[in-house]
């Protein structure tokens, strides 16, 4: 599907209701759905997430916990995490998640809790340039030794769209049954990540998922959170990559919990995105119309760029419930506001791979 621009959510542009805190943020970004209270209910056992800090770790953590207690049930949630930053740590306790504090790469797994299923988030991308190594550290070699020790459990992997090539725009996206070709260390290195899990899942029966994602949206990083920056501050927008595919990370996290319920051996792949493919031209030109800004652009469109089709989740999961016209006037509120952002670009405009 070829879509430059859609919907504004059934509403008039600027009458979505706005996010203005970190707080409220994080609320609607952890609220359950019916649906995924009903899944985790029906799953049953404890919730192990692994890489749980970062941009996506702490409120996928959340989000199952509140769907849990929501549905009544007994199950735990643990989340592990090198924790570099101590203050993710003691949020997640208040939140009511047991932490254990752990290096995948070289810390004691026997230490880990015997969790039923398992979401794996472990992941290094920026900065890998110049530093393959620790690249292939984090993402490969950590890999083989969860799936080594964490045999038998349900374990949804987190990876990502880039292990797909460039495809033409006008073809929709890489399916899941597309042959993988990545471009780049870090695209390879994750790709390593796939193929180790997969080696264990089929050793040890391990029911298994790869969640191919690209790519989440938060108000404090992200594709649109990127676009809304430059625009604000006088930069000119790279079109090189001229099309890309967003989903809300409520919308995203809630997927990689109810994608337990689809676990298989050998691995089961789920492309996870939004619907749409969306013209960066476009979204930049909403954005600037939101911030009150002209936008200005450098390159042109190619006919090719990192795009995924996730027909395939839409059906299991249905469409994505935070549409693209309520993502746009949320970012632009939050950067004319001054609100906090992590200081995370996605580069998402590389298109050789260098991280």
């Amino acid at each position: 599907m070829f879509i430059y621009g859609l919907y504004k959510d059934g509403t008039e542009w600027g009458k979505s209701s706005m996010i203005t805190t970190v707080e409220a943020l994080e609320d609607k970004l952890t609220q359950p759905s019916n649906e995924l209270c009903s899944d985790l209910a029906e799953i049953g056992g404890d919730i192990l997430v692994l890489g749980a800090s970062g941009k996506m770790g702490p409120t996928l953590a959340r989000l199952a916990k509140r769907a849990i207690d929501r549905a009544g049930s007994k199950q735990q949630v643990y989340a592990a995490a090198r924790f570099s930053n101590e203050g993710e740590r003691e949020q997640l306790e208040r939140w009511g998640i047991k932490t254990i504090k752990l290096d995948v790469v070289h810390g004691d797994l026997s230490q880990l809790p015997p969790a039923e299923n398992v979401i794996y988030m472990v992941g290094h991308k920026f900065g890998t340039t110049g530093q393959e190594y620790r690249t292939w550290a984090v993402n490969t070699y950590a890999a083989g030794r969860v799936g080594e020790a964490l045999k038998g459990r349900r374990t949804v992997v987190f990876s990502t769209g880039n292990v797909y090539p460039l495809t033409p725009v006008k073809r929709g996206g890489s399916l899941e049954e597309d042959k993988p070709d990545p471009i780049g260390e870090y695209a390879q290195s994750c790709l390593g990540r796939e193929r180790l899990f997969e080696y264990m899942a089929r050793c040890y029966n391990t029911p298994t998922l790869m969640f191919r994602l690209n790519y989440a949206i938060d108000l404090r990083y992200g594709v649109l959170c990127d676009l809304a920056q430059q625009i604000w501050t006088g930069q000119t927008v790279d079109l090189s990559m001229g099309h890309v595919n967003v989903i809300w990370q409520g919308d995203a996290n809630e997927r990689a919990l109810r994608s337990l319920k689809y676990t298989a051996v050998p691995p089961r792949i789920l492309n996870i995105t939004g619907p749409e493919t969306l013209s960066v031209r476009w979204l930049a030109e909403e954005l600037a119309e939101r911030l009150g800004r002209t936008v200005t652009f450098t390159g042109e469109e190619q006919p090719t760029a990192l795009l995924s089709n996730s027909s395939e989740s839409n059906q299991l999961f249905g469409y994505p419930k935070v549409t693209v016209g309520t993502m746009l006037d949320w970012i632009a509120q939050w950067i004319k506001q001054g609100g906090p952002t992590l200081g995370k670009p996605t580069r998402f405009s590389e298109r050789k791979g260098a991280f």
